[in-house]
């Protein structure tokens, strides 16, 4: 009998994959979003001709015109389209008191619009789980296939393994060399107070391959990847609809699940017509996101006004100004994505690993700095080829959480997120910063404290453990293969049941682990 995953995103698509790849029949619900037929034409017009061909107004068809600012980065758009967070109030009813978490119906979920980076966890910042990495080892390069891994053998190896045998890495920008160059020289010093760096690590296909063109710098990755370079679930998807046990169901949106003996049946609705849907399978894999996954498993058991606890790994932001002036930025070739990871381990900050992201120019920190600077945009440009932004990210053990209850409307419900805000978050924030402040020599430039942004919880996507793996699982909680407690045939695959948040990238440990879940159970 078939096995329904339901959910396109990074879960369900690696789920998806391991069940196909052990020869189950495998059906996949989704609702099935895509970016608007103009849209996509002019994406497929600019990824048939090389880039030095593409007409500029080609370029801003398909452009984001929201504005960064001193506030800063706006929400992440597709193409300029925003259909990766569309129609998610009215078919999947939530509210947020403050949280800043969305959830998708898109075909291919938030890896829309995600930012490719990849990380695996440390046992050390795995403590309570009832799994450890050598189990997730052989998922982990099971998805890194499936990714792609663009990255450099340095010095982040001695605790994050590759996971893959031959990464091909990307060119670092000329900011991004100097920002190296100047770790490389003072490693010693960086190393002795527990700081780790190195090149970042990317699901982004860097050479040409039979799945198409390599990255060709075109500093177009913030806006969306024409040449499909950046890794996005639902080329997975596509992939497996060429397989005869795969099966792909479109405009499908989930309401509710019941086991029935040796199967469980799927209720829902079209997403188009609102007709009435079901289905029943031998197992149901739950990897809807965060937000429809507690939905619907609450929906089902009746469990309304019973409060979810979900894990946030706490996002904040800064700008560094290097000492040294990189000349024309605006005219580099160059991704835009992520070009450095800085990995802190330091007790006078936490107990858990610390992770830092640098981005290097792109238009974004270009406008954010002509915004900014008012009647002294006569110094935008000295700022912008010094200036880089540090996206980072805290452990959940030190950071805020968000509250999640299903609740009545009347003839509907809902479901409601409000922050559950830690007063110690912050600190620890300005922790990190003073830990950045100290190492101005090492990188060549100083934190700006006054620009710091430390966003509402649910901002930086990496959510999870809302109902979280035990070997002992109780009321709410999942076993090591998903399944809740009270329930044998469902099993929760996203990043629900990750018992903790660590700081490091929450895609490929949730992917890892949903393919591990969907191979032991195939």
């Amino acid at each position: 009998m078939v096995k329904i995953v339901i959910g396109s995103g990074p879960a369900g698509a690696a789920c998806a994959h391991a069940l196909v790849s052990r020869g189950a029949q495998v059906l996949m619900l989704d609702g099935g979003i895509e970016l608007e037929p103009d849209r996509a034409r002019i994406v497929r017009e600019l990824g048939a001709i090389p880039y030095s061909e593409w007409k500029p107004s080609q370029i801003a068809a398909v452009r984001d015109d929201a504005m960064a600012d001193a506030r800063g980065i706006p929400l992440k758009k597709s193409f300029g389209s925003d259909f990766p967070y569309r129609e998610t109030e009215e078919k999947i009813p939530w509210r947020s008191a403050g949280a800043a978490l969305l959830p998708s119906l898109a075909l291919g979920g938030l890896s829309n619009v995600w930012g490719a980076a990849l990380l695996p966890y440390r046992d050390e910042d795995m403590a309570g789980w009832p799994i450890k990495n050598a189990e997730l080892a052989p998922h982990y390069q099971a998805v890194a296939q499936m990714t792609g891994v663009a990255a450099r053998r340095d010095d982040l190896e001695e605790f994050f393994p590759l996971h893959c045998a031959d990464p091909s890495p990307l060119k670092s920008s000329r900011q991004a060399e100097l920002l190296l160059k100047n770790l490389e020289r003072r490693r010693e010093v960086l190393r002795s107070a527990g700081w780790h760096f190195g090149q970042s690590r990317l699901a982004v296909r860097a050479a040409d391959a039979s799945q198409g063109r390599g990255c060709v710098y075109c500093a177009q990755c913030m806006t969306g990847c024409a040449y499909g370079c950046i890794y996005n679930s639902a080329d997975t998807v596509r992939e497996l609809q060429r397989k005869e046990n795969f099966r792909y169901e479109r405009d499908v949106i989930v309401t509710k699940i019941r086991e029935n003996g040796a199967t469980v049946l799927v209720e829902g609705f079209h997403r188009q017509t609102r007709a009435p849907l079901s289905f029943e399978g031998e197992r149901v894999y739950l990897a809807a996101g965060v937000i429809p996954t507690a939905q619907i498993l609450l929906r089902s058991q009746n469990a309304y006004d019973r409060p979810l606890r979900l894990l946030d790994s706490q996002y904040f932001l800064f700008p560094i100004l290097l000492a040294r002036r990189t000349r024309n930025v605006r005219s580099e070739a160059l991704h835009t994505l992520s070009q450095v990871f800085m990995e802190l381990n330091s007790p006078r900050v936490s107990a858990r690993t610390v992770h830092l992201q640098v981005y290097t120019y792109s238009d974004i920190i270009g406008q954010a700095v002509r915004q900014s600077l008012g009647p002294m945009k006569l110094f935008g440009r000295a700022i912008e080829e010094r200036l880089v932004i540090v996206q980072g990210y805290l452990h959940s053990d030190d950071s805020s959480a968000i509250e999640m209850q299903l609740k009545r409307d009347g003839a509907r419900d809902f479901l409601l997120l409000e922050p559950r805000i830690r007063p110690e978050t912050r600190r620890t924030v300005k922790r990190v910063i003073s830990e950045v402040l100290k190492q101005f020599r090492s990188l060549g430039g100083l934190a700006v404290p006054p620009m710091l942004q430390i966003a509402s919880p649910g901002r930086g996507f990496h959510c999870g453990g809302s109902i979280p793996m035990r070997s002992h699982p109780g009321e709410f909680e999942s076993d090591c293969l998903g399944r809740p407690a009270g329930w044998s045939r469902v099993h929760i695959v996203d990043a629900s049941i990750l018992p903790s948040i660590p700081a490091t990238t929450i895609t490929f440990s949730s992917m890892a682990n949903a393919h591990r879940i969907g191979s032991e159970t195939a």
